[in-house]
């Protein structure tokens, strides 16, 4: 994909999309103004692009619709199914604009194995990789962490856990756990997890594999909440589905799993051109936080709001945009 031609990948995203019965969101996002009043992006054109699950989705709404606030003439093109089409269409210089993770970048961009726990050393390397052999530019990371935990509903509290070393004290009859097939799959996954934690995988002694259920990740929500039939169940820490269904996130007192924090990612020669696109989307990213996303997840994917009226009204509630 790397050979195609400057301007085929933006098509490929656009095809990619109606093939999957969806239209690209060009211009989805709402007309606004900066609050202060200021044009600071007066003239500059934009492409701003996502993936295509919800949370990326909102980000890039929220961009869209704040950049174009500032003036810019924004292209949506948010949305684009999977990682890659979103990605390659940055590298390509198609789109200018996208939300990453440093996880993401870390894993699956560049394939290091070395686990990294501190989040802002975390975004350095990556930064600093993807500067190097892409010319993009990571912007300091935001206040969220999208990665991976396990949660218990009403189970928590019967069995007094906060941390995933309390769940390895408890006896092996309550060490219960729903996963998905990727998740369990992943040599950074569960079953890594279990031998970090000192309670190794189909072992009597550990967590036998009668103890674990493999299931749709969707599913996995109500099912910790029920306690049916796991006490722990794999969740992602921003989904709206935590808060709407009272899950309680069990902390990673060991360390296991690598931050995801999100990070607005900007092409080079856009960010050398406009340099107050930093301070605009730093003023977006130093809001942002788990409970947030939470909220803004859940009204999306639970309330049943559009993305685009969610972002627009988060953003007039912060008094960025009128």
């Amino acid at each position: 994909m790397r050979a195609l031609r400057a301007g085929s990948i933006a098509l490929l995203v656009v095809s990619l999309l109606a093939g999957c019965g969806l239209v690209s969101s060009s211009g989805t996002f709402h007309a606004a103004k900066l609050v202060d009043g200021g044009q600071p992006l007066d003239g500059a054109k934009l492409v701003v692009t996502s993936k295509s699950f919800t949370e990326g989705v909102l980000l890039g709404k929220i961009t869209a619709t704040y950049l174009a606030a500032a003036g810019a003439d924004v292209t949506d093109l948010t949305g684009a199914p999977g990682s890659a089409s979103s990605r390659q269409a940055q590298l390509n210089g198609d789109a200018d604009i996208l939300w990453e993770y440093t996880g993401t970048g870390w894993v699956n961009y560049h394939n290091e194995t070395e686990t990294i726990v501190d989040p802002h050393e975390l975004w350095q390397r990556v930064h600093d990789i993807e500067r190097r052999d892409n010319n993009l530019e990571w912007l300091p990371p935001s206040n969220f962490n999208d990665t991976y935990a396990f949660a218990a509903g009403p189970t928590a509290q019967r069995l007094k856990v906060k941390t995933l070393s309390d769940v390895a004290a408890l006896p092996v009859t309550d060490r219960t756990f729903c996963v998905d097939d990727e998740f369990f799959s992943r040599s950074d996954g569960f079953i890594p997890m279990l031998a970090k934690y000192g309670i190794p995988y189909n072992d009597s002694n550990g967590v036998p594999s009668g103890n674990v259920t493999r299931m749709d990740a969707g599913v996995v929500y109500p099912a910790t909440a029920k306690s049916a039939p796991c006490n722990f169940g794999m969740v992602y820490t921003t989904d709206g589905r935590v808060k709407n269904l009272n899950l309680t996130v069990l902390d990673d007192d060991k360390k296991f799993f690598l931050p995801y924090s999100g990070t607005a990612v900007v092409r080079g020669a856009i960010i050398d051109r406009y340099p107050q696109i930093r301070t605009l989307l730093g003023t977006i990213s130093e809001r942002l936080t788990d409970q947030l996303m939470q909220d803004l997840n859940g009204r999306v994917d639970i309330d049943g709001q559009d993305p685009s009226d969610v972002a627009y009204d988060w953003l007039k509630s912060e008094k960025l945009v009128q």
